[in-house]
């Protein structure tokens, strides 16, 4: 009877569980193409998080454009260049003086790191970084990507008594382990999130095999509740495709263009809308000024988040050609609202879409099957139908943004 109360008994409830303080270093907060960051952010704080931001750079958009959320979020956001010279100096002197064993160690370490003597700026934004966690009695520090941003919070946990985890998503760090010192985070790390299975992999094949319980597999997610279907299936008009994503090679847009170009000329019915901005607009906006193409392609530009919503709302079709990805969290919106996505077998893709389940996944660079892909779907309004809402059911069952957050609240608690 005892084992069976136990068994049965309703989980604590988040808001009687202790509270954790941690802070978060971010290289921009908030950015309107990481709206994952404010949502896992805020999601924790409803799960008893008492959560402090730190930014190296500045938000992407002037205060007078922001969401009230985001406002709020800005509003109380540190900001580590804006905190100009002065503070930078004021944090060595303070930490020169309360530590000079520990700045000795980070000085030490950030020499043993070489490369250029940008890496002694990064040793200052961390000492500026130490002392606000020090003011503030915050003692961890989690940093998202593996980039420049965490190389600051390793520098800090190698100079303060302060611990560090880290956020992986991929793939850039892989690409250039030693620039990024992704072995020398796994070592620094009390833990590392990776956002899936092929991240954790990169991650292994940098450490020795007595590391890898430090690497932890944390999705993320989506909110199944905001991104829920609206649409209505049409009969006739032009079928709508849609790609959401920044304008740059690795997002294969060329690709998609060609592709596009391949189904026009054999007559099909449809539209593109290009979502997002980057250094490969202008070159994508000459491909789409082409007489069979003028009129067919709209550029959208970089939106918020709840206009990418408006726009699935009314598409047919979620493309996404990439040459190197993560996880993307705009495949699973799409998924999340029932439209049939279109996109490559790489990287972390495979553990989000499977082919001929909840989407289909074709080889990278190759216009012709991801037009003969694309043409599939167009031609056969059941196929979208059918992909579409075994892709909401994948987003739910996995990538659900509310239930992956416990998840990593559960983690953060068993190890701090």
């Amino acid at each position: 009877m005892a084992t069976s109360a136990v068994l049965t008994a309703e989980p604590p409830s988040s808001s009687s569980k202790a509270r954790v303080r941690l802070a978060y270093l971010l290289s921009r907060y908030p950015a309107i193409s990481h709206t994952f960051l404010l949502n896992e952010i805020r999601t924790l704080r409803d799960l008893n998080f008492d959560i402090a931001i730190a930014s190296i750079n500045s938000c992407d958009r002037p205060r007078s454009v922001l969401g009230g959320i985001e406002r709020t979020e800005e509003e109380a956001t540190f900001y580590v260049k804006r905190a100009g010279i002065w503070r930078a100096l004021w944090a060595f002197a303070d930490t020169l003086v309360r530590r000079p064993l520990g700045l000795l160690r980070g000085l030490l370490f950030v020499m043993r790191l070489g490369g250029a003597g940008i890496r002694f700026f990064y040793l200052t934004e961390a000492l500026v970084v130490g002392q606000w966690m020090r003011e503030r009695g915050l003692s961890h520090l989690h940093s998202h990507f593996g980039m420049a941003v965490s190389t600051v919070a390793m520098i800090a946990a190698r100079t303060f008594p302060v611990t560090a985890s880290f956020t992986i998503h991929g793939p850039d760090e892989f690409y250039d382990v030693r620039k990024y010192y992704l072995a020398q985070k796994i070592e620094t790390a009390s833990f590392i999130f990776c956002i899936g299975a092929f991240a954790r992999s990169q991650l292994m094949m940098l450490s020795p095999a007595n590391q890898w319980h430090k690497l932890l597999v944390s999705p993320l997610g989506v909110d199944p509740k905001k991104f829920n279907p609206q649409r209505r299936r049409k009969t006739g008009g032009p079928v709508e495709i849609v790609c959401v994503g920044r304008l740059v090679s690795a997002k294969g847009q060329h690709v998609l263009l060609a592709a596009f170009r391949q189904l026009v000329r054999e007559g099909r019915n449809m539209r593109l809308r290009l979502v997002g901005d980057g250094p490969d607009r202008m070159s994508l906006e000459r491909v789409a000024a082409q007489e069979e193409l003028r009129g067919l392609i709209a550029f959208e530009g970089a939106v918020e988040a709840d206009r990418v919503r408006c726009i699935l709302e009314n598409a047919d079709i979620f493309a996404l050609p990439s040459f190197a990805e993560g996880i993307p969290v705009a495949l699973m919106e799409a998924m999340a609202m029932e439209v049939p996505c279109v996109s490559t077998a790489i990287t972390g893709i495979p553990e989000l879409v499977r082919s001929e389940i909840d989407g289909i996944l074709v080889a990278p660079a190759d216009e012709d099957k991801f037009a003969a892909a694309l043409g599939r779907l167009i031609d056969d309004p059941d196929l979208r139908e059918r992909l579409g809402r075994a892709g909401r059911r994948r987003v739910v069952e996995n990538f659900n943004l509310h239930r992956n957050v416990e998840k990593l609240a559960e983690m953060f608690r068993c190890r701090l």
